[in-house]
């Protein structure tokens, strides 16, 4: 059975203009979608004017500015908090949902958040209806040490977190859990969400067919961090595992993580005191923080090997074939019937 019209898609949007109105058309066009509510989040360009610009006069599309830059974390909170349908799915404004997206995840039951695969495209040569692979369902439950184990980066892999996944999520389900998107992270606020949710009892369930296009630019928000995010990120990590109830797997893949960013933090934060007051400076902040030594190190020796390797390596090549975040099975096609019927 399908959705009624009950979903409200939100966007949160900065300096979007060139990416809004494809994000809005794909929400739009889906018949389950009963409300779609843009948040410009103090753009210097036209971004909410080009979202207006794609309204399909239902009523359904709703473009509140803020004056100043806020953050991902408070326009996805804003436009929760102006908008009632009772499920919440979100869409980034460099990306869209591919058609017939909420029909396919309408079939799944038991479910708090319910996310697809998401196929990664490249934004100098993405077309709004790109050939995607189909694959098999193949639904399960996305359990917290998976999730956080998804989202510690592998040296030499492509970038694909779970933290990227874009769930549809019911509305009762984060009033019974008291859970927002804390406004202070501007990198991984996803991720700090949906580990909330998880260790809060959250049924987050994946589907790996494909109903999300991920537009991938070199100038994406995304891309860019101040090192004080990463710190932000890692004290994220610490304050998670002092105010939830974890079970012990669940608190040593949390601590894994926070090492993680912690050491990118820390080589960040060297090569900030290096580029600011010198090579001197930063030795004696080094030593002076021997515990931050073996991160600045091998961050050092790593950045040195990938520049190297990819002075050798062919430049822009652009991918032959889409990239997928889950792995899938391909969706087996019916016999065909000897008869022709």
């Amino acid at each position: 059975m399908a959705f009624a019209p009950e979903i409200c898609v939100i966007i949160a949007a900065k300096d979007a203009s060139r990416t809004i109105g494809r994000a809005v058309r794909s929400a739009l066009r889906e018949a389950e979608v009963a409300e779609v509510v843009v948040v410009d989040d103090g753009s210097a360009d036209e971004t909410a004017e080009a979202a207006r610009a794609v309204d399909d006069v239902t009523g359904r599309l709703r473009v509140i500015s803020l004056e100043a830059n806020m953050g991902p974390a408070f326009a996805r909170n804003h436009a929760i908090a102006h908008s009632g349908a009772p499920l919440i799915a979100i869409l980034d404004a460099d990306d869209f949902f591919l058609p017939g997206r909420f029909t396919r995840l309408s079939d799944q039951q038991d479910w708090d958040l319910i996310a697809d695969n998401i196929v990664f495209l490249d934004g100098r040569h993405v077309t709004a209806e790109p050939d995607i692979a189909e694959f098999d369902a193949a639904p399960r439950l996305l359990e917290l040490v998976e999730f956080v184990g998804g989202n510690i980066s592998k040296r030499g892999a492509p970038r694909g977190e779970m933290g990227f996944l874009k769930p549809v999520i019911r509305r009762d389900f984060l009033e019974r859990a008291g859970l927002r998107y804390r406004e202070d992270l501007r990198l991984g606020e996803d991720y700090e969400f949906y580990v909330r949710v998880l260790a809060r009892g959250g049924r987050y369930k994946l589907v790996h067919g494909c109903g999300y296009g991920a537009v991938v630019r070199p100038d994406s928000l995304s891309g860019r961090h101040r090192t004080a995010d990463l710190k932000r990120l890692y004290e994220a990590d610490r304050s998670i595992l002092e105010t939830e109830r974890l079970s012990g797997e669940e608190e040593a893949a949390i601590r894994r993580h926070e090492r993680h960013v912690r050491a990118r933090y820390e080589l960040r934060n060297f090569l900030d005191i290096k580029a600011e007051s010198g090579l001197a400076r930063a030795g004696i902040h080094g030593l002076a923080n021997a515990g931050a030594l073996p991160a600045i190190v091998s961050g050092i020796a790593f950045d040195k090997y990938d520049a190297l390797t990819a002075r050798q390596a062919q430049p822009d090549v652009v991918p032959t074939s889409p990239r997928y975040l889950l792995a899938a099975t391909p969706a087996r096609k019916a016999a065909p019937d000897p008869a022709g019927r």
